[in-house]
């Protein structure tokens, strides 16, 4: 094994660990909401037939929900690294990561906890243009993306690779708020948005899965709203 293939091992959290220990209320909650599967509906509806998936509620607001910590990134030390099985590996500060080609998308939110929000307007770097940047080796299946804060979660590539996931910097043409992952976070439409990493620092494309945080502690390794995939 060579440094490069002990570096990606090592930041996609193979050998299984558990993030650290993150005790407030809103983890807690969480945690017990997978311990008592809260929130399943049995009434999964793959076919999309609603807009809103099972067991959502709409609202307008955009609730805060995080580890308990809102790290702050000024813009002049923030950098995105890509590492992993791919053929040019990155490490983009603030002006490149602007330089490259930006995209707009409108997406809903549907959050794990049963809130969904509509229509939000979204602004950055596509996942698509950040694929032909990097070039993923032809035997890449997951991507693994790392927050400064410590969280970690898990894709497939497809999910990944699709139109409107984006590496977002603003939401409704304004800068996201630290409190909601900026100055940079993924947004995958297709998918609870515990998947939408805040924060994002690293990103490794892996021929392999391994779980995030939320992953490792009860909740499903996919989560597909429509199918209701809450929980492991």
């Amino acid at each position: 094994m060579n440094n490069d293939e002990r570096y990606a091992r090592l930041f996609a959290g193979e050998d299984g660990s558990v993030l650290g220990d993150f005790s407030n209320p809103i983890v807690e909650s969480k945690t017990k909401r997978a311990e008592t599967k809260q929130g399943l509906t049995g009434a999964p509806d793959p076919e999309r037939k609603r807009r809103l998936p099972p067991g959502q509620r709409l609202t307008k607001e955009w609730p805060v929900l995080d580890l308990g910590q809102k790290p702050l990134i000024p813009l002049d030390q923030w950098e995105l690294t890509i590492a992993g099985a791919v053929e040019n590996k990155i490490r983009w500060d603030w002006a490149t990561f602007l330089e490259h080609g930006q995209s707009k998308s409108i997406s809903d939110i549907h959050c794990v906890t049963q809130w969904s929000r509509y229509d939000n307007h979204w602004q950055g770097v596509s996942a698509l243009d950040l694929i032909k940047a990097v070039k993923p080796k032809p035997e890449v299946r997951h991507v693994i993306f790392h927050s400064h804060d410590g969280y970690r979660t898990n894709v497939r590539m497809e999910q990944f690779a699709r139109d409107g996931v984006l590496l977002a910097h603003k939401w409704e043409g304004e800068d996201i708020p630290r409190e909601h992952g900026g100055p940079v976070r993924i947004v995958i439409p297709e998918l609870y948005f515990w998947k939408s990493a805040k924060w994002v620092r690293h990103i490794v494309f892996l021929e392999h899965d391994a779980k995030g945080y939320w992953e490792a502690s009860g909740y499903h390794n996919n989560g597909d709203p429509w199918k209701e995939e809450r929980y492991g």
